[in-house]
């Protein structure tokens, strides 16, 4: 415990700055910025799995202790990697509209960053230590509620409820979505269709995309949150 404690220390002082670069090494040549964006060149390439210090100090023709001087390790790199990858949030404040608009353009800046990083899902998931800019991205999207009868606890649980939405219908291949399109289990519903009648129509017509999923969700979602809204 005491370990996880200090890492988490040392996450976040790199995270939030406070942490004093090393004195030694080329530091004209190699800062944490280049190293994460190293990273996430390799792991949008080749998956998070082939991110390794080896493979990042390589791409950047630098040994991989040049590395340590800057990031102590697979941690730290992956949180630096999250930091660098997120980018910055949407200002919210620009649209017009009310509560709804706004957290729809917060939802969709967030699948598309998702998109371009699909291996981002999977890291930010569980308690960790965040940087500012993924910090932003809550502040946004809680903000944006801010004139709405929800208390700040319940504008939190939006932003919990949306994000966990988006992530579990980011693809088809997510655990917890439809996973009879794989792995043979379509062919399988097929042989049984008597026993699953509703899975092999549902499994005849193979046309709906993620996306629709991912925005009929959202819809639904967004709906019961008006709902509760205007019950207040």
């Amino acid at each position: 415990m005491a370990v996880q404690q200090d890492e988490d220390r040392r996450t976040l002082e790199l995270l939030w700055g406070q942490r004093r670069a090393s004195s030694r090494g080329p530091q004209a040549t190699l800062n944490v910025e280049k190293i994460a964006l190293a990273a996430i060149k390799v792991a949008d390439a080749d998956g998070i799995d082939a991110v390794s210090m080896q493979r990042v100090a390589e791409s950047l023709d630098f040994t991989k202790m040049s590395l340590y001087r800057h990031v102590a390790g697979k941690a730290e790199l992956l949180a630096v990697m999250v930091e660098h990858a997120v980018g910055e949030p949407p200002d919210l404040r620009q649209v017009k509209g009310g509560w709804r608009p706004r957290v729809e353009r917060w939802a969709a800046s967030l699948s598309s960053t998702w998109d371009a990083h699909p291996w981002l899902p999977g890291v930010t998931a569980g308690s960790r230590v965040m940087g500012p800019r993924e910090m932003a991205w809550s502040e946004e999207a809680v903000a944006a509620l801010a004139d709405t009868s929800l208390s700040a606890a319940e504008r939190m649980d939006v932003v919990t409820l949306l994000s966990g939405h988006l992530r579990s219908t980011l693809t088809a291949n997510v655990v917890g979505t439809q996973p009879w399109h794989e792995h043979g289990h379509i062919d399988l519903v097929r042989e049984h269709r008597e026993r699953f009648p509703s899975l092999y129509e549902l499994g005849a017509d193979r046309t709906r995309t993620p996306r629709q999923t991912r925005d009929f969700g959202l819809h639904c979602v967004l709906d019961g949150i008006e709902n509760a809204i205007s019950q207040r």
